[in-house]
């Protein structure tokens, strides 16, 4: 008897994240995008969360949050064979223009005042920057990544 391959509507997941997120309506902000665009779920890491009045769609009722100490319980924690992408303004980012998407990922923000740590940036299996020569609203730089993922489906 044959089996049948199971098959899905789409392949792979992808959560979004912020590193030592500085003010909390961001994540609120990010949490609504990331449940509108897709995303499996949202994380923290070094920084907690309190509910926002700027999540108005109730996300938290939809996608998870995770929280993680540090970098190390990320990595620890990430999901089998998932690519960790940093969002970062650096010379080695590959512009998000040419970007390809991986199927399985988790993309990492950092906060506005101080971006990703050199650490999480050499713990990243890839990165890639946004256009500009500024950092953007950490929720607006991941809103436009998660979108930049579903425009290239």
């Amino acid at each position: 008897m044959a089996r049948l391959k199971q098959t899905y509507p789409t392949d792979g997941f992808f959560g979004i994240g912020i590193y030592n997120n500085k003010e909390q309506v961001n994540l609120g902000t990010l949490w609504r995008s990331a449940y509108i665009l897709g995303a499996s779920f949202i994380f923290t890491v070094d920084s907690k969360y309190k509910k926002q009045g700027t999540d108005v769609v109730n996300a938290w009722q939809k996608i998870p949050l995770f929280h993680y100490r540090d970098m190390d319980d990320l990595i620890t924690h990430l999901p089998y064979d998932t690519r960790l992408v940093g969002v970062e303004l650096d010379d080695k980012a590959m512009d998000i223009i040419d970007y390809q998407h991986p199927f399985r990922c988790v993309y990492l923000l950092g906060n506005e005042q101080s971006g990703l740590p050199s650490d999480a940036i050499s713990r990243c299996h890839e990165l890639v920057k946004l256009p500009g020569d500024y950092s953007l609203n950490v929720s607006v730089a991941g809103s436009i990544v998660l979108y930049d993922r579903l425009a290239k489906q």
